[in-house]
């Protein structure tokens, strides 16, 4: 069921009116709502930002929440407006992957391309779906409107390299997500990849051609003082660490950069590198 919660998540910056816009359409259309910014800090056109902070801050919303997330460089073009049901709650933004981390993270029920010209703003620019169209489709969700109203359902949508997992023989090939103010790496493998490569204690990864086998820790003090060191973080995502020092610049590591997490192996395992 939607409650009347929206998130919102954007590359707008606060300096322009972009933001505030959004804000009274919602409020025009659904008085009640309760408004909450996440981020409108989102590096310019950074797709793969964009998704990581969603998805790290959706899961603690209550259920039936709705977020809007525009990081939409293609705005104006054939790229789709979608609408994500999930079992915890709703993503409407565009169809370039800005949703697909959080989305994935809850379990996707259904998912519709929004069509419907009378849940869309009276005029819509060429230029600003997120007023227009994004920001009037959740406060029709919040007021009550069916997903199903909105489109046809979809049973596909674009899917970045950076929400994608590559399974190949003994190892998942992924991304480098996000690297945060401590030069944490954030990488795409959750808890769900590290059981399929049977981690527990050791990570075995490649990054930028070098392969290293880290200690899997539970806190950061667990490695000595400038060691690297593996751990899930807060938003439960891989990272590769170091403590008190900058792993992404020791590594000379960025986001986008490809890792390559290998199967652990046991005395059991029969398979070979």
């Amino acid at each position: 069921m939607q409650s009347q919660i929206i998130s919102l998540t954007t590359d707008f910056g606060l300096k322009d009116p972009y933001v505030a816009e959004m804000k009274a359409v919602i409020l025009d259309i659904c008085p009640k709502a309760t408004i909450v910014d996440i981020s409108h800090q989102i590096e310019k056109f950074n797709i793969r930002m964009g998704a990581y902070v969603l998805a790290s801050a959706a899961q603690y919303f209550p259920k039936g929440t709705i977020h809007v997330a525009v990081v939409d460089p293609s705005v104006g073009t054939e790229r789709r407006p979608i609408l994500i049901e999930t079992n915890k709650g709703f993503f409407v933004g565009p169809d370039n992957g800005v949703l697909a981390l959080a989305a994935r993270k809850q379990g996707i029920m259904h998912m519709y391309e929004i069509t419907n010209r009378k849940l869309m703003w009276l005029k819509i620019s060429n230029t600003f779906h997120g007023r227009d169209v994004f920001a009037p489709a959740a406060a029709h969700l919040a007021n009550g409107k069916l997903p199903r109203e909105f489109g046809p359902e979809i049973h596909k949508t674009l899917t970045s390299d950076f929400a994608k997992v590559i399974k190949k023989r003994d190892k998942l090939v992924g991304e480098v997500i996000h690297i945060d103010d401590f030069g944490n790496t954030i990488t795409n493998f959750g808890e769900k990849e590290l059981k399929l490569m049977n981690v527990r204690d050791t990570v075995d990864v490649e990054l930028k051609n070098s392969r290293m086998k880290l200690k899997l820790c539970k806190a950061y003090a667990e490695a000595a003082l400038q060691k690297l060191l593996a751990i899930v973080g807060s938003h439960d995502f891989l990272e590769i660490s170091m403590n008190q020092g900058n792993a992404a610049d020791a590594l000379g590591i960025k986001s986008g950069d490809r890792i390559t997490l290998y199967c652990v192996k046991t005395e059991k395992s029969t398979y070979t590198r």
